[in-house]
């Protein structure tokens, strides 16, 4: 089989759900937006459900709908991006509850949808999503008025703990919210790392729940394996891949392995990225294409049939490192190639 493995354990997920919901005092939601942080958010719902979780929050309508179709009824589905244009039948018929981010979209809910819940989102500093001070100010009484479900803002910072823009978007959100009694929310993952004072009625982790950091502690979700299609030793001087980027210094053994950038390993991981296998790690040369990458494997001194890009030894983030991004965008980007294992 020439497809790359890519093992999703679930138990890990349901894991660092509880290790993040035993460092607050509130309820603990799930964020599964992007299909589950691309490792399937049928899947991970189901699991977070059994495990206690009973909100989680997706991106858009469209995925809620799909949410719903696998949780069934009972849990509830937020939508960060509110009620769109065109929402309407997906949100009462997947009884969706939009986090509503600005006047239009409050009248476009309450008039297509009067009886049905919703949440407001607001600005305490980050300008992407929500009302701002000033319009949340004039339009406060209206909208308390039709009874929202949850208040809730996004913190810009929360993954650098002695950042000013925390303290600040916190006192902004205790500025716009005290005394309200409706429930609130400002801390997903980072928020939650940075103490009591941001977790209010409900947090909302999401990168946590997938291995990644801010939450150092979490245990890795994500494991590939990558099959070896073909070794062969490279002489002195010769080179490996595309545009002669890797040259050998050395009499080498090379493995080129099936995955490369079609299967979300982007192309600038290639420097200084690695593998493991037998309890070696090893560098992955050349460049990566479309379909491959290959390893000099010389130090295994062994034949193996496959290596290993993600798992224990080397977590999302630091394969993120290697490439100049960050562990959200490996998680998000993995293909539809892989023959994909659940865990449970």
């Amino acid at each position: 089989m020439a497809s790359s493995t890519l093992t999703i354990d679930l138990n890990a997920v349901v894991a660092n759900w509880r290790s993040l919901d035993a460092m607050t005092h509130c309820e603990t939601a799930a964020v599964v937006k992007a299909n589950g942080y691309g490792l399937g958010a049928p899947s991970v719902a189901r699991v977070l459900a059994k495990a206690g979780a009973r909100t989680f929050f997706v991106a858009i309508a469209e995925e809620g709908a799909s949410l719903r179709a696998a949780l069934g009824a009972g849990p509830t589905i937020n939508v960060f991006s509110g009620h769109m244009d065109g929402d309407t039948a997906l949100i009462r018929d997947a009884e969706l509850t939009p986090m509503i981010n600005s006047v239009d979209q409050l009248l476009r809910h309450v008039e297509a949808l009067p009886a049905a819940p919703f949440g407001l989102q607001l600005d305490s500093g980050m300008n992407r999503l929500g009302m701002e001070p000033s319009e949340w100010s004039a339009l406060r009484d209206i909208a308390l008025a039709q009874n929202p479900t949850l208040i809730m803002s996004h913190l810009a910072c929360a993954d650098e703990p002695e950042h000013p823009m925390n303290p600040h978007q916190l006192r902004v959100f205790r500025e716009m919210t005290d005394g309200l009694d409706i429930p609130r929310s400002l801390a997903a993952t980072g928020g939650v790392l940075l103490g009591e004072d941001y977790h209010f009625d409900m947090t909302r982790p999401g990168i946590g729940l997938y291995g990644g950091l801010p939450f150092a502690a979490a245990q890795p979700v994500a494991i590939i394996d990558l099959p070896v299609i073909q070794m062969r030793e490279v002489g002195v001087g010769e080179s490996v891949g595309y545009a002669n980027h890797w040259i050998a210094q050395r009499p080498s053994i090379v493995a080129t392995v099936s995955a490369g950038y079609a299967d979300g390993l982007i192309r600038a991981m290639g420097a200084g990225a690695t593998v493991t296998a037998l309890g070696h790690t090893l560098p992955v040369i050349g460049r990566v294409s479309m379909d491959l990458i290959t390893v000099d494997v010389t130090d295994l001194n062994a034949d193996v049939k496959s290596l290993q890009l993600l798992g224990a030894e080397q977590t999302v983030d630091l394969l993120a490192q290697h490439a100049g991004t960050i562990g959200y965008e490996i998680l998000t980007s993995l293909g539809n190639r892989y023959t994909r294992t659940y865990v449970e």
